[in-house]
């Protein structure tokens, strides 16, 4: 190999070995919050065997743990505290002749969390309230501000510029001030801010807010009803309670008329009425107590179920069987809204008997034809209700009547029947009683009295007898019975005087041949009524 082969390879390893370097990672400014991790890394290249060595500027505690590698040093810090705010530095050594170090920068800070604001409750409005901001673990603190705000004005701030802090510090602000009503109720916020110059982190700023109360009420207490004050029969009401009050206020239900069963219907400021009837109609109060301040407030809400109406009562008094002659009172009632219109009548009289707004019929002294059947109407513009109830009218037998089938004059032989009818409540017994010599006789208990082959000692007075418990009624009939004509020689003279007179006219003819007719039938005849008859 010649001598210039030789200069280039020695040129070309000379080129391919690396030249000795190193580097901190992370290699710029660095900023942790206090309680992190940070592990600094310290790197070599073209070194075999190179050794490692770190150290702060001014020589402080490393504050850390280091681990040495081949190529490579670690420095961490678990966990980052203010003792590691220094610069950082790292040396290598190459061999015993070359020697190379680098630096960097660490920055601690700690603001972990936002403000704790305190706010102590003011026994009444426009009394003293304390509010109290504190900023905990804060580092460093004199770089801190904290400002109050009350909506979106700042009625106190505070800054500690003076501290020489060197660890994690609380920090509290407090001020007192007297609020108005319309203070209650606004935010008071606490911005607390840590603008360290030249740092980046985040966050800079951090706030909390708190509503400012005072003990107070109940006012501007309201009953608000679902679906209304009007709801439909059958619908479910929710009747809401709602009040300002600090703290709460007690809540309880009453109604008027009053209904001790709503308590049981209560869940916090809710009263809640499934299937709603008209009987849940009324007056609601929601009476309201704050424990506290010792006041009490009402809120009042008429509610008024609608519907169809029902009838409730329909009655007749004393009773609904009575005596003739009582003085009776006939009510119906019915509760519906709109109130309805009530029609009390008797059913057989076809109309109304009158109209009663009050539903009610008087009849004194009442009689027989006011029995029957009444009936009670309900009607509104939501339905119609019906309900019936029947008066029964006691008395004793009246109108007894007596009819007698064929006759009352009949002949021997002939078969008579004899009926009697009484109108009475109960209806009455009929019996009937022959009248002789004495007291009557008895003879037949039933409505109707038959006598067949009818004779002379047949003839007489006949009682009818129509009675129950409340009295008795008669009526007589008188039976005659007629011989039967057994010889019809009788006719002869009356014929034989008759046809000599053959000069007579025809309408004589007729004359005689009716009366002989009559005499047949009757038994006897008078010329001479006859001929009043025809003339």
């Amino acid at each position: 190999m010649g001598t210039n082969q030789a200069v280039l390879i020695i040129l070309y390893v000379f080129m391919t070995v690396k030249a000795f370097e190193m580097e901190i990672i992370p290699a710029n400014r660095i900023v942790k919050q206090i309680g992190e991790t940070l592990r600094l890394t310290c790197n070599t290249t073209g070194c075999a065997l190179p050794s490692f060595s770190w150290r702060t500027q001014m020589d402080n505690p490393l504050g850390g743990t280091v681990n040495n590698y081949r190529t490579h040093s670690t420095l961490t810090m678990n966990p980052v505290s203010t003792v590691n705010s220094h610069d950082y530095v790292c040396t290598v050594f190459c061999g015993e002749k070359e020697k190379k170090e680098k630096s960097v920068k660490v920055e601690i800070y700690s603001f972990p969390r936002d403000p704790v604001i305190e706010i102590s409750p003011s026994l009444a409005v426009e009394e003293p309230v304390t509010v109290t901001c504190k900023i905990l673990d804060v580092y460093p603190s004199h770089y801190l501000e904290v400002l109050l705000k009350k909506e979106d004005h700042v009625f106190h701030e505070k800054n500690f510029y003076e501290d020489e802090s060197t660890n994690t510090e609380n920090k509290t602000v407090t001020y007192s001030f007297n609020p108005t009503a319309e203070d209650i109720g606004k935010e008071i916020t606490c911005v607390a801010k840590l603008p360290i110059p030249n740092m980046d982190f985040e966050p800079k700023e951090r706030v909390t807010s708190e509503k400012l109360t005072a003990n107070f009420g109940p006012q501007n207490t309201v009953i608000t009803a679902s679906p209304s004050n009007w709801p439909m029969e059958g619908d479910t009401l929710n009747l809401t309670c709602v009040t300002e009050s600090n703290p709460p206020a007690q809540i309880v239900w009453r109604k008027y008329p009053a209904d001790e069963s709503i308590q049981l219907l209560t869940k916090n400021n809710v009263l809640s009425i499934p299937d709603a009837h008209i009987n849940d109609s009324g007056l609601y109060i929601c009476e309201v107590t704050n424990l506290v301040t010792n006041k009490t407030e009402k809120a009042t809400v008429d509610i008024v179920i609608q519907g169809a109406p029902d009838i409730t009562e329909l009655s007749i008094e004393p009773s609904t069987t009575v005596r003739e002659g009582e003085n009776v009172s006939i009510r119906c009632s019915a509760e519906g809204n709109p109130s309805p219109r009530i029609i009390l009548r008797r059913k057989s009289d076809g109309a109304d008997m009158e109209l009663y707004s009050k539903g009610r019929i008087l009849l004194p002294s009442v009689t027989f034809l006011n029995g029957g059947d009444y009936e009670c109407v309900a009607e509104n513009k939501f339905g119609k209700s019906r309900s019936e109830v029947t008066l029964n009218v006691e008395y004793g037998p009246k109108d007894t009547m007596i009819s007698v089938i064929p006759a009352t004059a009949v002949k021997e032989g002939e078969t008579v029947i004899m009926k009697c009818t009484s109108s009475g409540n109960p209806a009455p017994v009929i019996s009937w009683k022959k009248k002789a010599t004495g007291e009557p006789e008895k003879i037949y208990t039933d409505a109707t009295l038959t006598i067949m082959n009818i004779k002379s000692q047949d003839l007489g007075l006949y009682v009818c007898e129509a009675y129950n418990q409340f009295g008795k009624e008669e009526e007589d009939v008188e039976l005659l019975v007629q011989e039967r004509l057994e010889k019809t020689d009788q006719m002869i003279p009356l014929i034989i005087a008759f046809s000599s007179v053959t000069a007579v006219a025809v309408p004589a003819v007729a004359i005689l041949i009716y009366v002989s007719r009559k005499a047949k039938i009757n038994g006897s005849y008078s010329l001479v009524k006859a001929l009043r008859l025809k003339v």
